[in-house]
């Protein structure tokens, strides 16, 4: 009778020594924070109080000079809170963490070191495959922070931003009308006794409704808000702590609201584009000097007569409608957006620190990973794979 064969060696056999678990070392991080180059960008990603808070626990911070300076954050700022400023770019991009608001331009990519990590947004719909391929081949880290989940599931800097867009579209929506400006209606934005409420309506019931809502409620107008999601207008007259008037996207009772309107904030996501809500024909039957703000225009913009517009020329006419379309409203807000984001990135940062690097820190924090689109050079978003045709490997088979 043949005895069964063991796959393992007698010695492998024998009891072994129980292996202790060894402490993780704090890393000591060095981060180095560009110049935002993009077109009309001021923000920055870290203030110089979080760059003292970084410095205390012995990171690191090398700034590019005048980065702050578009958010009203000087040199002398950085450098009090303990910040190093530099004129050369190539020594910020030759920092093993690289910060950015923005996604790197792929000039500025030729800049980066080999195995660096990169935290900035990623902007899919606005990158090419040549950046991605970059990426690779200079197996770099990269983290969007757009992407990255908090305790709750909930996705903090996207929330930070559109909070602060929806803030915006009010204040930009009450300046549009004042008599100031050529196409104004004259109307006031307040609760003024014996005079008609201005009406706003608020296409989309997510957070940037949520904050126009807020918004507008508080400067006395008239709110109408409209979703196909019954759960978020539910959720949006909880949140705003009163009764609204919502409705779900119906054409008839829509046309109805636009005709009587004199502001339309779009504010409706979508998978790949925003979907179209308001039709030319819709914005056609509007009051002559009504105002559109159109947040959603970074994905396409739900009103059609939308177009993309800059900082330098916000608005345009069309049947008599002014029309307000810049895709980077929080940009218009530069230190009070650099204090939100700042606000996100210091916890983690710091948490990368006393986690020994970033591989430990996305090892132990999903919702750290949930960001993670590139690890040394591997693409690991199946998201982006699919968009743009390429191989993508699982990040939990590569981090275990």
């Amino acid at each position: 009778m043949n005895t069964q064969k063991s796959p393992f060696t007698k010695e492998q056999l024998l009891p072994q020594e129980e292996m202790i678990e060894v402490a993780r070392k704090k890393g000591k991080l060095f981060i180095g924070i560009p110049k935002e180059t993009h077109y009309q960008e001021k923000r920055v990603c870290l203030t110089p109080d979080a760059v003292a808070a970084l410095t205390t626990h012995g990171h690191r911070v090398l700034l590019e000079t005048n980065a702050g300076i578009g958010a009203s954050f000087t040199d002398r700022d950085y450098s009090e809170a303990g910040a190093e400023i530099t004129n050369d770019k190539s020594k910020v991009f030759g920092c093993p963490i690289i910060l950015k608001v923005e996604p790197p331009s792929i000039e500025e990519l030729e800049h980066i070191n080999p195995q660096t990590v990169l935290i900035s947004a990623l902007q899919l719909k606005t990158q090419s495959k040549k950046y991605f391929k970059t990426l690779a081949k200079k197996r770099i880290t990269a983290l969007g922070f757009e992407f990255i989940r908090d305790a709750d599931g909930a996705y903090p800097a996207v929330r930070a931003l559109s909070e602060i867009a929806g803030t915006a579209a009010v204040l930009i929506a009450s300046e549009l009308m004042s008599s100031v400006t050529t196409l104004g209606s004259g109307l006031m934005m307040g609760n003024i006794s014996g005079v008609p409420p201005v009406e706003v309506v608020i296409l989309g019931a997510g957070t940037v409704g949520e904050f126009a809502a807020r918004s507008a409620i508080g400067l006395g107008a008239n709110v109408k808000v409209f979703d196909n999601s019954i759960t978020k207008l539910r959720c949006i007259q909880t949140n705003v702590g009163r009764p609204l008037y919502t409705s779900t996207i119906q054409p008839k009772n829509l046309l109805k609201a636009l005709r009587r309107c004199d502001v339309v904030i779009g504010a409706i996501r979508g998978k790949n584009r925003a979907p179209i809500i308001v039709t030319e024909a819709m914005v056609e039957r509007m009051k002559t000097g009504a105002v559109v703000i159109d947040v959603s225009i970074d994905m396409g913009g739900c009103i059609e007569t939308s177009e993309v517009t800059t900082h330098d020329h916000p608005t345009f006419e069309k049947y008599g409608v002014l029309h307000y379309c810049v895709p980077n409203i929080p940009s218009r807000y530069a230190r009070t957006s650099s204090l939100s984001i700042s606000n996100i990135f210091t916890p983690y940062l710091l948490q990368i620190g006393e986690e020994g690097g970033i591989e430990n820190a996305v090892r132990f924090d999903r919702g750290l990973k949930n960001g993670l689109y590139f690890y040394h050079g591997i693409l690991t978003s199946k998201p982006i794979a699919d968009w743009f045709d390429l191989a993508y490997r699982d990040i939990n088979l590569l981090i275990l």
